[in-house]
């Protein structure tokens, strides 16, 4: 079988280990080079995780230019039919990231491997790198998956809207500091990214994930807003929060090294 149609966002590797020929697949590497070198799924190509970030100060987990993006997804062959499957070494943080910026493109084809590169078969490693390829891409970005802060800090304090704060408490709290200002969004909820992962069950999303954000007042009918130092960790929030079928979700992808750096933005500690 190689049609992926039918499957949800989250997939097994025994969802994936039969259509790892469709014709229509990318599947997309986001850990280090030296673990995709050491083995990785057959086929994959492997991207450098900080080829999804701007990567300038003060916020380096803005956005990419859009020629940036047009050449990172040609050199993958991004095509209209693709259906992208994303899988990282840390649980989901990148591959979640890497799936924020197929929606901010517009491609809603993927899935993301649960658990990631641990939950993969050893026997079913390769080593193998596959054949480059390039196509023209020209792609139409879209506001819609980004929370930018202006429009952050004209949404705060609207009862509809969670902000999920995804960092570490001592970084909620402002005893870490990492920006010019340490605390927190006023009106965050602070559930660090782990939470929602099993580490007895190789890194996948926990089972009871969706219980977990409703006890956090994380629910499906606000909108949620994701955030963490530079948007990688709450790569993983968003990906969650897109795995339950939440309808509203943004990423504010410039995080607290922009908030807590820019001298307008109100914070509590």
């Amino acid at each position: 079988m190689t049609d992926f149609s039918g499957l949800p966002l989250v997939i097994e590797a025994a969802d994936l280990l039969p259509r790892l020929d469709s014709p229509e697949l990318i599947l997309v590497d986001l850990t280090s080079a030296s673990r995709y070198a050491a083995g990785h799924i057959p086929g994959a190509h492997w991207v450098d995780s900080k080829r999804t970030q701007l990567g300038q100060p003060p916020a380096p987990g803005l956005l990419p230019s859009q020629a940036h993006l047009e050449k990172l997804f040609a050199e993958l062959g991004h095509h209209d039919n693709a259906v992208y499957v994303v899988y990282d070494e840390e649980g989901g943080s990148w591959a979640g990231r890497f799936i924020w910026l197929l929606d901010v493109i517009g491609h809603h084809r993927y899935h993301y491997l649960n658990g990631g590169i641990q939950a993969w078969p050893v026997e079913a490693l390769s080593t193998e790198t596959p054949a480059s390829v390039c196509t023209d891409v020209s792609l139409q970005l879209h506001t819609e998956p980004t929370a930018t802060r202006e429009y952050l800090q004209s949404r705060l304090g609207a009862a509809d809207l969670a902000i999920w704060d995804a960092r570490a408490p001592d970084e909620f709290a402002g005893t870490k500091v990492l920006a010019a200002r340490g605390g927190h969004i006023p009106g965050a909820i602070n559930l660090e990214w782990t939470a929602a992962m099993n580490p007895a069950d190789c890194l996948r999303i926990r089972a009871d994930a969706a219980a977990l954000l409703h006890a956090h007042g994380i629910t499906p009918d606000k909108e949620v807003v994701t955030h963490c130092q530079s948007h990688r960790r709450s790569g993983f929030t968003y990906l969650v929060a897109k795995s339950l079928g939440y309808p509203r979700v943004k990423a504010y992808a410039g995080s607290w090294s922009e908030w807590g750096n820019h001298p307008d933005t109100p914070v509590d500690v």
